[in-house]
């Protein structure tokens, strides 16, 4: 059995996606189908957490771009459940440190495109525009404290247009 304690957590980036109506992008996992979240990732060796949060949007959603809102003040780590630990993340981690981030829908819905840019395997398979205050409704996992922390924040940097 691996002490949890004895691993690091692993740094990674959340986006959180916003359209004109202040909508957030929200995707329902292809691994896990009934689990819904928003963009993440790892954050690579030498890259800043904005260079990897636009890295990670272009990956799992197609977007070359999107408008950098803000971010939420800093990191948040979370621990993996006692039965992915060894698993999940590659074995090596606890859980993750993360740097959140709101950003602004600059181009039109159809530029979303879940296989993303084809460099890794589709993370999401459906995706819709949420109300913050209705994301909740969706099965977020462990991670629903995580967003109930977050979406007060970063939604109030992205209110509709």
């Amino acid at each position: 059995m691996i002490d949890p304690a004895t691993l690091p957590y692993r740094p990674n980036v959340g986006i959180t996606l916003f359209n004109s109506a202040g909508a957030l992008f929200l995707a329902r996992r292809a691994d896990l189908r009934d689990v819904w979240q928003c963009p993440q990732g790892g954050i690579d060796e030498n890259e800043t957490p904005e260079d990897a949060a636009i890295r990670e949007l272009r990956e799992e959603t197609g977007l070359s771009e999107a408008l950098l809102l803000g971010s939420f003040p800093g990191w948040l780590p979370y621990d993996l459940p006692a039965h992915l630990i060894g698993k999940a993340l590659g074995g090596k981690f606890r859980g993750q440190t993360q740097r959140w981030f709101a950003m602004r829908m600059t181009q039109d819905d159809s530029a979303i495109n879940l296989a993303g840019d084809g460099s890794e395997p589709a993370e999401f398979d459906r995706w819709e525009w949420v109300m913050p205050g209705d994301v909740t409704r969706f099965n977020l996992g462990f991670k629903r404290p995580l967003y109930e922390k977050i979406l007060p924040v970063l939604s109030a940097l992205a209110p509709p247009l």
